[in-house]
């Protein structure tokens, strides 16, 4: 990998017990990774913690404090391990108590749909003092922002939804364009040519990533890069010495 800096970085912080037991696969990290390579955002840290207070608390403030942004998803929702508001307000040190905006935002919803606004469904409207409300166009009960911190729900589609919700908000970087050259060769076998080329082309971020499959051999290698000049220069220079080794 090269050094290629971006201005504008991220992590992701998946929230759940059952993430870490197993029992459900996180679509998330994925979801918020593919996003915001799109946009220009470089996500650098994908971190998991159960339903630990402490542990919520002591991931938001080191990731707050590394990256231009977070986005913690899991654990707004209306059982008692639901514990991610009363974290994040721990870790910025203020109250969270239930806010009327987002009560005013649920309310219509329940009421059109007939469902009763319990006081379970209320913790749902529980955000930490001086956060802003992030729209949940699928389920209605909100997401917040709290500083540089997007907290999100944890189901999928009501967390792309939170995320395209607060796009609009966020200071991007370059896009990085992407091309791949498949061969059907080991890892191994174009190790040493592939560290070379980098070495030659620093400012390209350059992955490999092997599979076996079928009794057959097989490795991508992945590059990317903002100047669609330089990153074509590196794949040609590339493909050329595939070719002159017989490898392409």
């Amino acid at each position: 990998m090269s050094n290629t800096h971006h201005a504008v970085t991220a992590a992701a912080l998946i929230i759940g017990d059952e993430i870490l037991s197993g029992r459900t696969k996180d679509q998330n990290g994925g979801a918020i990774a593919e996003h915001l390579t799109a946009i220009g955002v470089a996500l650098r840290e994908i971190r998991v913690v159960g339903d630990e207070t402490d542990d919520i608390v002591a991931a938001v403030k080191a990731l707050s404090a590394r990256y231009t942004y977070v986005f913690t998803t899991g654990g707004i929702g209306p059982t008692h391990d639901d514990i991610t508001a009363d974290a994040i307000g721990a870790a910025f040190g203020v109250p969270v108590d239930v806010d009327p905006r987002a009560v005013a935002l649920m309310s219509p919803f329940y009421a059109e749909r007939g469902i009763p606004f319990t006081s379970a469904r209320m913790r749902m409207a529980r955000v930490p003092a001086g956060a802003e409300l992030i729209a949940n166009t699928i389920s209605a009960a909100p997401g917040f922002r709290l500083g540089n911190v997007f907290v999100m729900a944890g189901v999928p589609d009501v967390m792309r939804a939170m995320l395209e919700a607060v796009t609009n908000q966020l200071r991007t970087g370059p896009k990085l364009n992407a091309v791949s050259i498949v061969v059907a060769h080991a890892e191994g076998e174009i190790a040493d040519l592939f560290a070379e080329h980098q070495a030659r082309f620093r400012d390209v971020i350059m992955g490999s990533y092997p599979s076996f499959a079928g009794g057959c051999y097989r490795t991508e290698l992945v590059l990317r890069c903002a100047d669609g000049e330089r990153l074509e220069a590196a794949r040609e220079g590339l493909e050329r010495a595939l070719r002159q080794r017989a490898i392409l």
